[in-house]
């Protein structure tokens, strides 16, 4: 995990994708704790996914190396709250309000509220149609996304550490986890968002 941190304090595509890359592509290695997905489950909510997708998406998703495709099933299937409706961006305000409530807690020493909101971060819902819709589409190939495996080490893994670390009552070890899991929140931005808000038709 300090390997991996260092590798995102570089806060640069290329260190990133190293860091993706230095771990499996097919599935990350589980955090304890956390429950298997099953596989057969995932490969069925990727083809509802892809069935709402629009044609050019569709055929983006069909030319994934086998170890991504593998990786967003074991995503979908590790996810037990889906939404028809929700888009990205109001997963990402739930994602940011519980880490909020975590941050809170941890100051607070409230190990209980620390712990209940880590792991509502980790399980946090899938928007309608899945991560891919909302990225760029140039982004969806097999290349750009093989960071990902990196950032959900360090976002939901972090917050399963933390959890962990608050149930034990060590809330030194939990608050230690806190950046890691912001460095990985901004690096997955800042590799396929950038800055929120901004416009390409203003000079």
């Amino acid at each position: 995990m300090q390997r991996l941190h260092k590798k995102f304090q570089l806060r640069k595509p290329v260190a990133i994708l190293a860091a993706a890359l230095a771990l499996p592509l097919g599935i990350v290695a589980a955090t304890a704790g956390e429950a298997k997905p099953d596989p057969a489950a995932g490969q069925q909510i990727m083809q509802k996914q892809l069935a709402v997708m629009k044609p050019e998406l569709q055929a983006k998703v069909k030319a994934l190396s086998p170890e991504i495709k593998q990786f967003l099933a074991h995503v979908a299937a590790k996810h037990t709250i889906k939404s028809d409706t929700l888009t990205m961006a109001q997963v990402m305000q739930q994602v940011m309000a519980d880490y909020q409530a975590m941050a809170m807690a941890v100051s607070m020493d409230d190990a209980e509220g620390a712990a209940a909101a880590a792991r509502r971060l980790a399980d946090h819902r899938l928007p309608r149609g899945g991560l891919l819709p909302y990225l760029p589409l140039e982004k969806v190939n097999s290349n750009d996304l093989a960071v990902l495996p990196a950032m959900e080490e360090a976002v939901e893994g972090g917050s399963l550490r933390l959890a962990e670390a608050a149930e034990k009552g060590n809330m030194a070890e939990a608050a230690g986890h806190l950046g890691a899991i912001m460095q990985g929140c901004v690096a997955c931005h800042q590799h396929f968002r950038g800055q929120p808000g901004t416009s390409a038709l203003l000079r």
